[in-house]
């Protein structure tokens, strides 16, 4: 386990090199949710939802693991009425890990899982949240995948004060690559 006061290793390019991508179990749901607590950014769902992700989309989910400790993830599904279209919920990162590169593996990994291709991703991100909407657009320039976004969810839409969620939509991805 990394405890609190051990620093990860870390290759050249930054990213911690016992760092693994995987699947999620239940059992990471918990971190799942502190991370999103934790990240000062996130809407927070209840730690039952993360629970829920963990097991049954964990075909659309990634948990980064470092020395046995979920340090971020990626949490998505496929849009019923499109199949090939992942739609991203949420990307977190533990502080002590961004800036590393572990967001954009992510959002690799998961794409490329298993399954049926992904040709378009889609997501939705407030207007303040410029960490978000640079790790999309380099996810896009890194696929050279097409980036639109438009209006989805706009502020009248949200019975609480919440931020209008303009939505991105990335691809279609080359297919040669399927």
């Amino acid at each position: 386990m990394l405890r609190s006061d051990a620093a990860p290793q870390f290759h050249t390019t930054g990213v911690p090199d016992t760092g693994v991508i995987r699947r999620p179990q239940t059992a990471d749901g918990a971190a799942m949710w502190r991370i999103a607590r934790d990240s000062g950014t996130l809407d927070l769902n209840s730690s039952y939802a993360y629970l829920l992700w963990a097991r049954d989309f964990a075909a659309t989910t990634r948990v980064f693991e470092l020395d046995g400790e979920v340090g971020g993830y990626v949490t998505g599904f496929r849009r019923p009425e499109q199949a090939d279209c992942l739609f991203v919920w949420q990307v977190a990162v533990d502080a002590r890990l961004r800036g590393m590169g572990a967001a954009g593996r992510l959002l690799d990994a998961v794409i490329a899982a298993e399954g049926e291709p992904v040709h378009w991703v889609e997501t939705t991100i407030t207007d303040d949240n410029t960490a978000s909407q640079r790790l999309f657009q380099s996810f896009a320039r890194r696929h050279q995948a097409p980036l639109t976004v438009s209006p989805l969810f706009v502020d009248e839409h949200f019975p609480d004060g919440h931020d209008a969620e303009p939505l991105y939509r990335i691809g279609p991805f080359d297919a040669a690559r399927d």
